[in-house]
């Protein structure tokens, strides 16, 4: 274990109602480090997004597809002076990196899993940073890199900041701050209320970009070329007639796993109901999620987590429309 795991392992985390201003160690992600001069090349014939515009200064959420256009893992990009940071769940992380390093062929592209050296802790809260001296982005997806401390400012509904540093920075970062330490369910639903999903391993080759609504939060280009799994995304986006969406969702009871299948009494397709993304209790008990399900069982209102006669969903607010 990692001197910075051991250490965080020993704090008191706070597990109850999400506070004003927060710290979350998010020891569910894992740090691709790509370098190399193809860098920008290579990457931009295997991801989503277009690469081309992680100009200095900003990040981006993209992800990989399967040549049948379904999500295999979904991350942030963030540039750094020296390259690129792939901040994605650890659970997909070894397979990503070897299939990644599978098409690198020729190409001057070094691929590297710094996560042991390499560390995440969200701030959230207007106060939260008070007292660390950082400088912080002002705007949504910006970065800032100053003397090897990574600053990357969150979308939602409070403010979110990511601090990515080695161990002893961040340890001594997390002594210093007085923010609330909080567990990864409370970040969590902070990612759920701001409609950002995380595929983890239990939701893998699951969905379209356009079903998780990645093409809704920039995390899809429809003008950058092709890439692995683009013809299938294309044609959803251009031809097709999107049947799935991502929703925001909330039950009376315990917070199911990703990957949790819906029921609805109205679908018939053969293909089930949808699944849970991401779940997260919020500070009433209940359990706030992220699912996808066809758009029919929304309308119909018919539908259950777990089993047919599991507790029912309400649908909530997303902030974001859907584009029609």
């Amino acid at each position: 274990m990692s001197d910075w795991l051991d250490f965080i392992e020993k704090q008191t985390i706070n597990d109850g109602a999400l506070a004003d201003n927060a710290k979350t160690a998010l020891t569910q992600f894992g740090v691709i480090k790509i370098t190399g001069d193809d860098r920008l090349t290579f990457l931009q014939g295997q991801l989503t997004n277009d690469i081309n515009k992680t100009s200095e200064g900003n990040s981006q959420l993209s992800a990989y597809c399967s040549p049948k256009g379904r999500i295999l893992t979904s991350f942030r990009i963030i540039p750094i002076k020296d390259g690129l940071l792939m901040v994605l769940a650890k659970d997909r992380l070894d397979e990503t990196l070897k299939r990644l390093r599978m098409f690198v062929l020729m190409s001057k592209v070094v691929l590297e899993d710094v996560s042991d050296a390499l560390y995440i802790v969200e701030y959230s809260g207007q106060n939260a940073t008070d007292g660390l001296g950082l400088s912080l982005p002002d705007l949504p997806n910006q970065t800032i890199e100053n003397n090897d401390i990574i600053t990357v400012r969150i979308p939602g509904d409070r403010h979110r900041a990511w601090v990515i540093a080695n161990s002893i920075t961040s340890r001594t970062l997390w002594q210093t701050s007085v923010a609330n330490a909080c567990s990864i369910e409370q970040w969590q639903l902070l990612d759920i209320r701001a409609g950002i999903p995380t595929i983890y391993q239990a939701t893998s080759d699951a969905f379209v970009p356009q079903m998780v609504n990645l093409q809704l939060i920039e995390g899809v280009s429809f003008t950058k070329g092709c890439y692995t799994g683009q013809e299938v995304v294309a044609r959803m986006q251009y031809l097709g007639k999107l049947k799935r969406r991502m929703y925001r969702a909330v039950i009376d009871g315990n917070t199911p796993e990703a990957g949790t299948e819906l029921f609805s009494a109205s679908t018939n397709s053969g293909q089930g109901a949808g699944k849970v993304v991401n779940a997260a209790m919020n500070d009433e008990g209940k359990t706030e999620m992220l699912i996808v399900t066809p758009i029919s069982a929304i309308e119909a209102n018919d539908l259950h987590v777990g089993s047919p006669d599991g507790p029912k969903l309400t649908t909530l607010d997303l902030p974001y429309a859907y584009a029609e």
